[in-house]
Formats: C-alpha cells, structure tokens, sequence
C-alpha cells in the first residue's frame, strides 16, 4: 500500500501514465458533443468497474457520478471532469485526430483521463481515506447547463452528505506541468444580450417615408462601447462584444427590424444585475429618439466562477507541496472565459485550477488557444493532473491521528 505522501502520489501516477494516455487519445477520436454522450459514457465507466466505487448515471444527460468511500467515516469532497466535445472539424493532423465532425479542442478528454487516474490513485489509498470522494463526470459543459443538471440530480449529495469542497482542474495554453489559480473571482460570468429595433419598412430610395432601423442599431452598438467606457468602475469590468448584426437579405429595402447579439461579460453578480436593467433601458432610449421601439433580452448563461480564498489557498499550497513553488503560480486578475463549474461553487466552497499543457515543441506564447481547431495539448501532463486531483482530495479525507 503506498503511503500519502507527494512523491508516492507521482511515483504511482507514473506507472498509470500509459493507460491515462490511452484513455485520452480513445476519447479523442470519438469526441461527441452536448448533453447526451453515450460512447464517452460508457468508456468512463468501463475504466471505472475496477475500483469498487458506487457509479450512478444520469437521468437527463449522460453524466457519469462514482463515489469512492474511504475505510473510515468523514466529511465527502467533489471532483470534476467535463466530457464534452464542440461542433468544430479538428485541423492538428494529429494520428489521433477526430474524424466526427467534431473535437475536444477545449482538453476535456484530457480532464476525463485525469480524473480516472485520480480515482485510481485514490482507489489504492482507501484505507487512509476518512470520508468519501465523489467524482463528478459532466456532459453539457460547452453548451451551459450541464453542471446546474447534475446537481438537480443529486451530484453534491451522492456520498449521502453534501459534500464540503469541490475542485476541477482545465488545461489550457501555458508551460506544460504549471498550475495556475487565484481566490476571489477565477472566471468571467457569460450572459447574452439580444436586441431588436423595429421600425416600419419601405424602400430604399425613400428612406423619408420610413423609419429605418438599422442606423438606429448602429448607434446602439456605439452606445454600448461608451457605456463600457463611461458607466462602468475599472474595478469591476465589463466586457461587451457585439458578435452579430442582422437586417434586410435585399439591397434595395429597409427593413422593418434590425437585431443584434452580444456577448457580455461581468465578475460580480452585481455588475450582471445591474446590466440587466441598464442595457435595455439604454437600448430603448435611444431607439426612443429615433421613433422606434426596442425590445431587449439579458440572459445570465454562467456566473462569475468565484474560487473560495481558504479553498483557493489550500488548493495553491497543497500543489505546491506536491510539485514545488516554481509550477504554480498565483495569478493576479481573472480571464473572461467562462466555466460552468461556477454552478458548483456557488453551491460549494472550492477551487478552478488551471493546468499548462502546451505541447514541448510549441511556444505557449504562440500557441493556439481552447477552441480553436488547431489547439494542441499534451497528454504528457496527464499524471500531474491525477495526482494534483488526487492530493486536492486527500487534503480533506485524508485519516488524521
């Protein structure tokens, strides 16, 4: 039986990298997408049937939730994988590469395989665990909602008691090995706002004898710049990106409407309530002016992904411990991506770590970036992120005395 200590953790995980890399590059070739991801599912709990753990799936989406009981009783601690893929043809030229249609062009086949090597990390040491380890396997990530599902369907209660922390872990473009994370808000919350001007139509030799929308949407777009810029502190930023504008498909006519969509991120709940009034009430100001009527929709997609300081610091000082104060870092400021891991801690005090998994012969610098059809990651990091999950975990079950 292999002690707790970090050094046992990574000699152990180096043993299951073969397997892990295995696990990876199956999941890659086959990625599937949304909430319903039967292949994906069933390969999880094939490596899973090993481990005596209490597996459950799903009603409403193919999640996976396995619960690992420790030989003593305790508190319980969630881990999560995401297992969803996008909608994107994949361009690495890899051998492995996906043929579907689709790709995990955001490493979630790598947040799978790591996960797996954790519950066979942790599988090994049940008798010094004191609680239980639930592992979280979500579909519908990419899409928004599966987190909020799983946990409609009981996730953070699986073990029998909710579970007193919760920790994830993502790869993206960075020095392979080096963890990254911060207390207080990690990610940006997403919300979308969807606009449309209606005016009256006509031709579009007569704009006299019309009320064109579309000038009227242009000064919108303008107007939500200057918002950004003038209504919002430096301290709690916004970020507003008119992503599409529609009106006429003909030429020659003015169209009766005119809409746009954006993309709106905030890192206070406060900043995204506030929005949620002030937007439309600008939109339909300036719509006002120009004898139009604006109709306006602001939909929260995720909340801000907030990490919980004392998790935050355990999290930075466990990883530490384990692989040294030169692979991890303390970032200063939030990114505004989104993660729909933020459902899980606005339920449960925990932490979102980001792994570097930059192939060696890329610069991270130059590297590709998560969604894009091009992005490379490496497998190579696939025992540091079962054993950092596993070393999360044993931070709270671990025996004591």
């Amino acid at each position: 039986m292999s002690a707790l200590t970090p050094g046992s953790l990574r000699a152990d995980a180096a043993g299951l990298r073969d397997g892990l890399v295995a696990l990876r590059r199956r999941l890659h070739r086959e990625p599937e997408v949304g909430f319903e991801l039967p292949r994906t599912q069933a390969a999880i709990i094939q490596a899973l049937r090993p481990l005596d753990l209490e597996i459950r799936t799903g009603e409403r989406l193919s999640s996976v939730t396995a619960v690992l009981r420790g030989d003593r009783p305790g508190p319980s601690v969630l881990l999560r994988a995401d297992m969803d893929g996008l909608a994107i043809g994949e361009e690495t030229g890899l051998e492995y590469a996906s043929r579907n249609g689709a790709m995990h062009a955001c490493g979630h086949d790598l947040h799978v395989a790591g996960l797996v090597g954790a519950a066979r990390l942790l599988a090994a040491r049940r008798s010094q665990i004191r609680g239980s380890v639930v592992l979280m396997f979500q579909p519908g990530e990419e899409a928004g909602g599966g987190a909020p599902l799983m946990i409609d369907e009981g996730v953070l209660e699986a073990a029998g008691q909710r579970v007193e922390a919760a920790y994830g872990i993502h790869v993206l473009p960075g020095a392979p090995g080096t963890f990254s994370t911060r207390p207080g808000p990690l990610m940006g919350g997403a919300n979308v706002l969807r606009t449309r001007v209606i005016g009256s139509g006509g031709h579009s030799s007569r704009p006299h004898e019309a009320v064109d929308p579309v000038p009227v949407l242009a000064e919108i777009v303008l107007a939500l710049q200057s918002y950004v810029t003038r209504r919002v502190s430096v301290f709690d930023p916004v970020v507003i990106s008119v992503t599409k504008l529609a009106a006429s498909e003909v030429l020659n006519v003015i169209p009766e409407r005119a809409e746009l969509g954006a993309t709106v991120r905030t890192l206070s709940k406060a900043a995204s309530e506030r929005l949620a009034t002030e937007l439309p009430a600008l939109a339909q100001g300036i719509a006002t002016a120009h004898g139009c009527r604006a109709e306006t929709e602001f939909e929260v997609v995720y909340p801000v992904t907030v990490n919980d300081t004392e998790r935050a610091e355990s999290a930075l000082n466990t990883l530490t411990e384990t692989f040294g104060a030169e692979r991890v870092l303390r970032l200063e400021s939030p990114v505004m991506a989104s993660e729909d891991f933020s459902f899980v801690l606005d339920e449960v005090p925990g932490a979102f770590v980001f792994l570097g998994a930059t192939p060696s012969h890329v610069d991270p610098a130059r590297a590709e970036m998560n969604h894009s059809p091009r992005a490379l990651f490496d497998d190579g990091v696939l025992a540091d992120q079962a054993v950092a999950l596993a070393a999360l975990a044993m931070r709270h079950v671990a025996a004591r005395g």
